[in-house]
């Protein structure tokens, strides 16, 4: 039996996702390094996954929904083709039949939907309008319900944001550059899970882009 992986919500975790070994998948041709999981192939999962060109998943339904960033290729579905930045959810209830004839990367989480969290979301990041925010900040929204709210947000270089805690936790994917804070430095491909009521002082020495979700843990 798989051994649960980082599931301990009130836990800081830290992952640098490229020092990580890709493992098999239940198809041919699709790779994956857990970042946390309940069990290899069902309940809570956050992962990035790989498809090999011409690579395909078996047909499966999502009964709490699946969220995904294309992060280089084209991820394609029985509704179409994503290329990469693509923001995709899938709600409780979606079924699918993954594929990429080219080959992707993806980050996904699966089975994290609230029930009655059922909008079907695709935006791609790279024709939408980022907004102003605190500072120099820029923030392109993706997607709330509830206290959850997804985001991606550029920090230019040598911005630094206030002390703030983290009402419902903080997680970050760092897409590009190098985030920071009195912790520690995250380069590209870093996986950060700050819990509940956790707090810091972040700043940037290069311009960065981070997929954040916050109010979910």
């Amino acid at each position: 039996m798989t051994q649960s992986l980082n599931l301990d919500l009130d836990q800081s975790v830290v992952v640098e996702t490229a020092a990580l070994p890709w493992s098999d998948s239940r198809a041919d041709g699709v790779v994956r390094k857990a970042l946390e999981r309940e069990q290899a192939e069902s309940g809570r999962a956050t992962s990035i996954v790989q498809f090999e060109p011409g690579s395909r998943f078996p047909p499966h339904t999502h009964a709490l929904g699946e969220e995904i960033l294309v992060l280089d290729g084209v991820f394609s579905d029985d509704t179409g083709d994503y290329p990469a930045g693509t923001y995709l959810r899938n709600p409780p209830g979606s079924r699918h039949a993954p594929h990429s004839d080219p080959g992707c990367t993806l980050f996904v989480k699966l089975e994290q939907f609230a029930p009655d969290d059922r909008e079907r979301v695709v935006v791609d990041t790279r024709l939408a309008s980022f907004q102003p925010g605190i500072g120099g900040l820029r923030v392109l929204h993706l997607h709330s319900f509830g206290s959850q709210h997804m985001a991606l947000v550029h920090w230019p270089a040598r911005e630094r944001f206030q002390p703030h805690r983290h009402w419902g936790g903080e997680e970050i994917l760092v897409l590009s550059g190098e985030f920071i804070d009195e912790h520690g430095r995250y380069p590209t491909g870093t996986w950060i899970r700050s819990p509940h009521h956790s707090q810091h002082s972040p700043w940037v020495e290069q311009e960065t882009l981070i997929y954040v979700k916050t109010g979910h843990l």
